[in-house]
C-alpha cells in the first residue's frame, strides 16, 4: 500500500520541523545563513575589515527572528538564530577589543605614527612635492606599515622599498615617488634580515627625506626609514 505524503516512515529533511499536527515548517533562511555567517566570526580576530563578519551575521540573525516571530506558522529556527546572534556578537566584541590591545602595543615607546597619506603633496603641486606634514616628520622616530616591493631577493633583506599599497607592490606597478619608502633594517634580534612578504609589514625606524636614486625603481625615492626594526 502507497503511503501517504506525510507518513511518519518517511525521513524529514533537515530544514523543515513538524510542529505537532502534521504541518511542517522550514527553518528561516536567514537563520541558516546567520549560523553560516557566525561560523566564520572568528575572522574578526585578524583584521579591522574583517569585523564586518560578525556584523552580517548579527543582522541575518535579527533578521531570521523577526521572520520566524511575524510567520510562526511558516517558519522555525529560532534556536538557531539565537546561537547564531550570541555568536556573532561575541566574536565581534572579542575582535574589537583584540585588535584595538594590538593597536596600542605595536607602537614602540618614543614613536609616533605614520602613513602614506602625509607623505602625499598638496593639490596642484607637482607629484614630487614634499609636503609640510612630511616635513613635521622628518627626523622623528616613527611607525609605518605598507607592502614590501618584490625584489630579486626573497630572503635575508635588510633593504628595501615599503609601498603603500599590494597593487603597487604585487602586481607589477610603478609606484608613486610619494608611496614609496626605503627601509634600511638595522634591526639587532635580526641581523641578517627578514624574508619577502605579500601581508602588510609594520616597520619602525627613524624617518628621514632624502631624495635620491634607487637601482630598485625608476624615480627614485623621497623618503627613508633608517635604523629600522620590523614590528
Amino acid at each position: 500500500m502507497a503511503s501517504g505524503a506525510y507518513d511518519s516512515s518517511t525521513p524529514q529533511l533537515d530544514d523543515t520541523a513538524d510542529d505537532g499536527e502534521g504541518r511542517y515548517r522550514a527553518v528561516a533562511g536567514t537563520a541558516i545563513a546567520a549560523a553560516i555567517v557566525a561560523a566564520l566570526s572568528p575572522l574578526a580576530f585578524f583584521d579591522w575589515w574583517l569585523v564586518v563578519v560578525p556584523v552580517i551575521g548579527i543582522v541575518l540573525a535579527i533578521l531570521g527572528l523577526r521572520a520566524i516571530r511575524q510567520r510562526p506558522d511558516e517558519f522555525v529556527g529560532t534556536p538557531l538564530a539565537w546561537g547564531a546572534l550570541l555568536v556573532s556578537a561575541a566574536c565581534l566584541g572579542g575582535g574589537l577589543v583584540s585588535l584595538s590591545v594590538t593597536y596600542a602595543r605595536e607602537l614602540p615607546e618614543g614613536f609616533v605614527r605614520l602613513d602614506y597619506g602625509m607623505l602625499q603633496p598638496l593639490p596642484g603641486d607637482p607629484p614630487d612635492a614634499i609636503p609640510d606634514t612630511a616635513r613635521a616628520m622628518d627626523g622623528k622616530d616613527v611607525l609605518l606599515k605598507g607592502y614590501m616591493y618584490p625584489g630579486k631577493q626573497q630572503r635575508d633583506i635588510v633593504q628595501f622599498l615599503l609601498v603603500r599599497d599590494q597593487g603597487d607592490c604585487c602586481f607589477g606597478g610603478n609606484p608613486k615617488i610619494t608611496d614609496r619608502v626605503l627601509v634600511q633594517l638595522n634591526d639587532p634580534s635580526r641581523p641578517k634580515g627578514i624574508h619577502f612578504s605579500q601581508r602588510l609589514t609594520k616597520i619602525a625606524g627613524r624617518f628621514r627625506i632624502h631624495p635620491t636614486g634607487t637601482a630598485v625603481l625608476d624615480g627614485g625615492v623621497l623618503y627613508h626609514l633608517e635604523n629600522a626594526v620590523a614590528r
